[in-house]
């Protein structure tokens, strides 16, 4: 009998640890939201991150424009460049095309990063950032930043390729250990919100 009531004391002792373990839990969550969502950074964000993506368009618009000028008007194009006709140069023009067709590739890569980005801000400005879909969004993003990486090094391997002496070409492209440390962080912070989200759950069921 003294052991019964005992255990029923270890039982509600603990059952009453829990519970305060789990209010503090879910307190700090929320606290944070709210911190985050009075945040004046917020409104900045959303408008600078919706221009993006209209240059981001406007960039490939662009791009695209000046890759049929090469093909359409090829002498007048390279000579409007100030690239001189020459039986060197040739082998480059098709590079430099191989380049902007991956240049082209990533535009829409970069659309699908900025409206997560933006899908992202507009749930915390709601102070509601802890959600489910907002861990997928950042796992997607990972992936597209992990392609962009490597689309990077295939673009910088281009043009390793086809730079002369007489014809250097400089590109900013290849590998790069902040882009490689941007994608694992990325990949971190999405299990990080996963693990958030599901922790907000288990407590909001709890209580």
């Amino acid at each position: 009998m003294a052991l019964s009531r005992l255990q029923i004391n270890k039982n509600g002792n603990g059952n009453s640890s829990t519970c305060r373990k789990t209010i503090l839990r879910l307190l700090f969550i929320d606290n944070m939201s709210l911190e985050m969502k009075h945040s004046t950074a917020l409104p900045i964000a959303y408008v600078v991150l919706r221009i993006l993506i209209v240059l981001n368009w406007l960039g490939g618009a662009a791009i695209l424009t000046l890759l049929s000028a090469t093909i359409v008007a090829e002498q007048w194009t390279f000579t409007a460049l100030g690239i001189p006709p020459s039986s060197e140069i040739r082998p480059m023009i098709m590079g430099l095309r191989a380049i902007v067709v991956l240049g082209l590739v990533a535009i829409p890569l970069n659309d699908a990063v900025l409206r997560r980005l933006l899908a992202i801000v507009a749930t915390v400005r709601r102070g509601d950032p802890f959600v489910r879909a907002n861990a997928y969004r950042l796992q997607t993003i990972a992936w597209v930043l992990l392609a962009l990486q490597l689309l990077s090094i295939v673009i910088g391997g281009i043009g390793k390729a086809i730079s002369t002496p007489s014809h250097p070409l400089h590109l900013d492209a290849g590998f790069s250990a902040s882009g490689w440390l941007a994608v694992l962080m990325t990949f971190v912070l999405a299990r990080v919100f996963a693990e958030g989200t599901l922790l907000r759950e288990d407590l909001e069921g709890t209580i």
